[in-house]
Order: structure tokens, then sequence, then C-alpha cells
């Protein structure tokens, strides 16, 4: 098990890159995380349509096509050697003057980390995690939107500090007009009298792909999913709740603020589309042991 870096097509150990590059001055940069299930990628054409998507907002040429960002990103992941793993994939404005000017910066960088996999302990999944609903705001679609996933995560680090001074495992976070978002790194959703219920994009949240894959998930089988805006005190009314992402895949959340949320267990709805997503995972990858029998 290692961690391999591929820098502009040059797999190593480690990486330097220049201490001018805007990605490092000023978080000018997109980037994606891919895991594997099975040795084998997950929804990859996926997380890079949405990096291109990234890059597109942030009006960054992204040097790779979609061909050479696989060969890149295969190559790497073999000569790592991992059980599973865990890709980063970043491009960067690149080089430039000590300006927050982009044009100095001629040519883009792109890194693909791929190191080990660190699985969420199997208890977080049998019995859920503690949310925090912080006072640190989610970005405004209007400033940096938070569809756009950047290398500027100052907004979620922040999140993730204040959750951690109240005890909890992650942060959820509310726009400036005062509507549930999302986690630091997770979409969220909660459920209420049977509805599975889920922030909007218009709220400003990313467009998880998780998230997009769960929806689906729930409609074809026969769940009534509301995606909209709600106000924090619509949680009190909550029967269960999770998140989801790529890491995370679909995570109970049981308590929130240190109180439970309906019974203090993960939900009859949660715990299906647990069962659902695994499935889901399996029947793409092949056959390995469920998260969640």
């Amino acid at each position: 098990m290692s961690i391999k870096i591929n820098f502009n097509g040059k797999i190593q150990e480690g990486a330097e890159i220049s201490a001018l590059d805007h990605g490092f001055l000023f978080g000018d940069s997109v980037y994606e995380v891919v895991c594997t299930f099975n040795n084998q990628l997950c929804f990859a054409d996926k997380h890079l349509k949405r990096l291109r998507n990234s890059a597109s907002g942030i009006q960054l040429k992204v040097p790779y096509s979609d061909e050479r960002f696989m060969r890149e990103i295969v190559r790497t992941v073999a000569v790592a050697e991992n059980e599973e793993s865990y890709v980063r994939i970043v491009v960067t404005r690149g080089v430039g003057e000590i300006d927050i000017d982009p044009s100095s910066c001629e040519r883009p960088n792109v890194l693909i980390y791929v190191t080990p996999v660190k699985p969420y302990p199997s208890t977080y999944y049998e019995d859920g995690i503690d949310v925090a609903l912080v006072t640190v705001k989610r970005n405004a679609r209007e400033a940096l939107n938070p569809g756009i996933k950047t290398g500027n995560y100052l907004n979620n680090v922040l999140a993730k500090m204040e959750a951690n001074r109240l005890g909890a495992k992650d942060a959820l976070m509310l726009n400036p007009w005062g509507y549930l978002t999302e986690c630091t790194t997770s979409n969220f959703f909660f459920a209420r009298d049977g509805v599975l219920m889920t922030p909007s994009l218009d709220c400003g949240i990313l467009a998880g792909i998780t998230r997009e894959i769960v929806i689906q998930l729930a409609r074809e089988n026969g769940f009534v999913v509301e995606e909209g805006q709600w106000p924090q005190e619509e949680l009190e009314k909550a029967d269960e709740a999770f998140v989801t992402g790529t890491v995370k895949r679909v995570l109970p959340v049981t308590q929130l603020d240190n109180r439970p949320i309906g019974d203090g267990k993960p939900g009859p709805m949660t715990r299906k589309l647990m069962r659902l997503y695994e499935g889901l995972l399996q029947g793409l990858h092949g056959k390995v042991e469920q998260l969640q029998k």
C-alpha cells in the first residue's frame, strides 16, 4: 500500500509544486475525488464531467482530454497497488505572478493523487453519527458558488473546526438566507412522514454524484423525494437523516446537536438506501462483501 502522485504525467512518491502556483497562492484550482470499489473506478465519467464544469465556472482550461485523464488515473492506480484507492484529481491555474490576476499563468498543472482508501468505522454505519448545525454559513452562489468544486475550501474547513469543538463528526451549514444546505464534504438528506427530503441545488450546494445516484435509486424504488428549501426548524420533525459522498457513500446521521433524530438509530429508509447503493456498486463492479447486511 502506498501513496503515488502523478504530476503532469510523471508518477512519483512525492511532488514539488512551485510556490508561485496560483493554486497554492489563491486556491485557484478545481478538483474531484474518485474511489475504487473492488479495485475498479466508480463513476469516473461523471466526476470528469463535473471537473470540466467546475473548470468552466472559473474559466480554467483543462489540459487533458477525458481519455488522457483515464489513462493517467488507471496507470497511477496500478502503480500504487492499493487494495482500494482514493483518487484525487487537481487542476491548478499554474505558475504566475504574485497577483490575483490569473492572466500571467500560462500552463495549468495536473496532479493525480492515489492513496489507500481510509474507510469510515463500521460503527458509523451501524449506529450513525452526530452532526452539528454550525454558525459558519455556506458561501452564497453569487460569491463563491458551492456548485463549483474548487481548491478554495476554507469555508468548509472553518465549519469542520466548529463541529470538532462541538464534539460532532461533521457540520451542517445554512446558507445566508437561513436554509439548509450541506455538510462539509457531503450532501444531506432527511426523512419525514415517509418523504425523503434534500436541499435543492438552488440552496447553494454541490451537485453530488452520490446524491444524484441516491435520488435516482430512491425514486426507482418507490420513495417520494422532494428537493426544496427548508429552514433548520424542519429538522425538529425529522424521523431520520443521512449524508452521501464519494467516500462516505450513504452514512446515517442519528444525532443533531447531541439530540437524537427519530429514535436515535438509522431509520428504515436510510438502511434501504444503504443496501440499494451497495447493491448498485456490486452490480457494476463485481460482488464483494456488503458494508451493511
